[in-house]
């Protein structure tokens, strides 16, 4: 999958020490990207925009 054109941004429940660092994508047309900012070039999980939705829904659901 190309993700060149993905603009990353850092989760807010990142740690700012660098030891959780998860960034997001969802600039790109019918996913949603989701990567570990200290491996930039590493894999990114995709998914689908109402599989991230679902996601962020069921965690903050959780209270985390």
């Amino acid at each position: 999958m190309d993700l060149t054109g993905a603009k990353w941004r850092k989760s807010s429940w990142s740690s700012g020490d660098g030891g959780t660092c998860v960034e997001v994508a969802a600039n790109l047309p019918g996913l949603v990207a989701v990567r570990d900012s200290k491996n930039p070039s590493g894999p990114a999980l995709i998914f689908s925009p109402v599989e991230w939705h679902a996601f962020l829904r069921a965690a903050k659901a959780a209270d985390l």
